[in-house]
């Protein structure tokens, strides 16, 4: 954190590299956020593009009051929502740290069950409504603290904690008992 900041200070004093580094340290992590989100990587780029101009914009007015992770986060996500009500569309989920598995599979046979398994997940992640969804990939990927989850939600913590549980109760009951808990 205290490396954003200084960061962020170098990039406020004019330094172009200082943006450099915050893009190289957060844009792979928010453009998997946002493919998860809207489960189409060109749409994703584009989310993470147009955050990253509109911070560029903003970042004489802008105030790091905590993780700069985190603000990143909520603004791909607020995006992500943006884009969902304008195209009103049903948006898909990539799973890429699943992906990753099965590229690390050590045998064809691995290979293949981490495939299916794989599709099984992003089908069953497809059924969840998108306020379930959207929790479970803001805990689990983009690294937000249920508090943070509800006030991007406008919705009280409780509500939060239900809709990322009631979605991995779903997800689970879907996956037929595959998942264990």
């Amino acid at each position: 954190m205290l490396e954003d900041r200084l960061l962020l200070w170098r990039f406020k004093c004019g330094s172009r590299d200082a943006f450099g580094a915050i893009y190289d340290k957060y844009a792979g992590d928010l453009l998997t956020l946002a493919a998860n989100l809207l489960g189409n990587g060109s749409t994703a780029e584009d989310v993470v593009q147009e955050v990253f101009i509109s911070f560029v914009k903003s970042v004489d007015k802008f105030r790091l009051r905590g993780s700069l992770k985190s603000y990143l986060s909520t603004c791909v996500a607020n995006r992500a929502r943006d884009y969902i009500r304008q195209k009103k569309r049903r948006p898909t989920v990539a799973v890429n740290e699943a992906a990753q598995m099965t590229s690390d599979a050590k045998s064809p046979i691995q290979l293949v069950i981490c495939t299916e398994e794989l599709q099984k997940l992003k089908q069953a992640i497809t059924h969840l409504p998108y306020e379930q969804r959207e929790a479970i990939v803001l805990r689990l990927h983009g690294d937000l603290r249920f508090r943070q989850i509800a006030k991007l939600q406008n919705i009280s913590i409780k509500t939060a904690q239900s809709r990322y549980r009631y979605g991995l109760d779903k997800l689970r009951s879907l996956l037929n008992g595959e998942v264990r808990k």
